[in-house]
């Protein structure tokens, strides 16, 4: 997907819907949940605050969907990387180089999803973190059949650590995305390998 189809649009063209939570996101990165108010979200895409209440319900459900979403594409995303050919190494590159793909042309998802779980309704909270324990968890899978003597526990810590230090791209943009990315995928494989 090119940064520019917006964080949500799985096509070439996003959704008038897509276009509201792409909006949504870069305010929330920016501001914060509760430093953006339903005007400012309808002023960033040309419509008024309360014509928004047309596409969603409320911020909340804003930020539901939003989370919902990237998560669902997060996991959707892993499997098919790790249900590719190829050996336990290249399906652990594979992965990794996905989800540095992914925060690189999506920081101000990553930012969101970042800061705001504890402002998820209940229900999406549960949702989000189903969502995120499954894609932990196809990470576990394949750390595991690259790195046989590792168990389960550190596993799941180390993919933790790696999200954590591939999640950090929307405060490191020091470097041109292209450099960037071979920079955090050494680091990540690096950082995985270790965990023997």
């Amino acid at each position: 997907m090119s940064p520019s189809a917006g964080p949500l649009a799985g096509g070439a063209t996003a959704s008038r819907r897509e276009q509201i939570l792409a909006a949504a996101a870069d305010l929330f990165a920016r501001r914060g949940f509760h430093g953006v108010g339903i005007d400012d979200i309808g002023a960033a895409v040309g419509i008024s605050g309360p014509a928004l209440y047309r596409h969603f319900r409320s911020k909340d459900a804003m930020l539901g969907e939003m989370l919902t979403s990237i998560s669902n594409r997060l996991l959707e995303g892993g499997r098919q990387h790790a249900e590719k050919e190829g050996s336990p190494d290249e399906v652990l590159a594979g992965l990794v180089a996905f989800h540095v793909g992914f925060a690189l042309q999506q920081p101000a998802l990553i930012t969101v999803q970042e800061r705001n779980l504890g402002n998820l309704a209940e229900q999406d909270r549960k949702q989000v973190r189903a969502l995120q324990r499954r894609y932990v968890e196809v990470w576990v899978r394949a750390l595991r059949a690259a790195v046989p003597q590792l168990d389960e526990a550190p596993a799941r810590s180390a993919a933790h650590a790696v999200f954590g230090l591939i999640n950090s791209t929307p405060y490191n943009r020091h470097l041109p995305d292209a450099e960037l990315a071979e920079l955090l995928g050494h680091l990540a494989l690096g950082a995985l390998y270790a965990a023997k």
